[in-house]
């Protein structure tokens, strides 16, 4: 099953936690970034648009309370990392922190693979933007 059509299900899982591995959840307005060991689906993702796979992608099921509870956790802590890197006031700060990020917690060809609109509404800039923050970075 996609993970898109997982998330909709209305079940909730995990990325898996032993893998280098995350799922960015595209939304109406912004989109989300779910790493190893966050919870996806339930009533967090509804109305998801489209998910992109980062790295090899496994989503696991939660069963229990306590496992529901880390997983919901770590997704705070995704959110929060990706909430840093927008405290900056300049679009292409925000947008080459998110790429560096991303390249040291994934491999470069991993992150160069991911599309510019996907990554821009992580970091609410333009697909422009983040298309100049990565030529930036690889001149």
């Amino acid at each position: 099953m996609l993970p898109i059509a997982q998330l909709n299900s209305g079940r909730l899982m995990a990325v898996d936690g032993t893998r280098r591995n995350g799922l960015i959840i595209c939304k109406r307005y912004h989109s989300e970034f779910a790493g190893p060991g966050a919870a996806v689906g339930g009533l967090l993702d509804i109305n998801v648009r489209q998910t992109i796979p980062v790295g090899d992608l496994a989503l696991l099921p939660l069963e229990g309370y306590e496992d529901r509870q880390k997983a919901y956790s770590i997704r705070r802590h995704w959110t929060r990392l990706v909430q840093q890197l927008n405290e900056s006031q300049v679009p292409q700060e925000r947008a080459r922190m998110l790429i560096e990020q991303f390249e040291q917690y994934f491999d470069a060809s991993t992150v160069e693979c991911l599309p510019d609109e996907a990554l821009a509404s992580l970091v609410g800039v333009l697909p422009q933007t983040m298309r100049l923050a990565r030529t930036a970075l690889t001149a």
